[in-house]
């Protein structure tokens, strides 16, 4: 690789350090072509992605960004999983730790914050950015249709007592 090539690498790796809303950092020794693919799958389908590179570059990347401090995690092999969703890559990466033990997640950042293993786990656990909006949405759907429900009542309750009214004088 050129100056020119690894210069391009930075800057891209600096952009994927700046505009992500989470980036995980991970050891990925001993997993399989078809396994690096299922992450990177799982991850695109998430709205994330995966990228391999050099810690070192990765390392001049993060210098002078707020969340430099990531930079610890970058020894060995590892591979940057990251979404512009919050909690997406957290979410994809833990779930794959699951399925594949060759994957160890080191840490990662979440806007300026680092994270550590732990903090990682928690953003995972977190709810996605549509899931909130759904949440959201419900809730402000329920008072309305609690109003239309009162609304509706007292014409259903005359009604249901007329019913029961006329039933009464058929019967006698």
């Amino acid at each position: 690789m050129d100056r020119a090539q690894k210069e391009k690498v930075v800057e891209e790796l600096g952009q994927i350090f700046e505009s992500s809303g989470v980036v995980v950092v991970a050891h990925y020794a001993g997993l399989t072509v078809a396994e690096m693919q299922d992450l990177r799958a799982r991850m695109r389908v998430a709205g994330g992605a995966v990228r391999v590179a050099k810690n070192k570059l990765a390392k001049i990347a993060l210098e002078g960004k707020p969340n430099a401090s990531i930079a610890d995690y970058l020894t060995g092999m590892t591979v940057i999983a990251y979404s512009e969703d919050p909690v997406a890559a957290a979410k994809v990466a833990e779930d794959f730790a699951k399925d594949n033990k060759k994957f160890e997640i080191l840490g990662g950042a979440m806007g300026e914050d680092a994270l550590d293993r732990a903090g990682v786990e928690a953003v995972s656990k977190m709810p996605s950015r549509d899931e909130l909006i759904a949440q959201i949405a419900s809730m402000l759907g329920a008072p309305a249709s609690n109003i239309a429900g009162a609304i509706g009542a007292p014409a259903s309750n005359i009604a249901s007592i007329l019913s029961t009214i006329e039933e009464k004088a058929e019967a006698a």
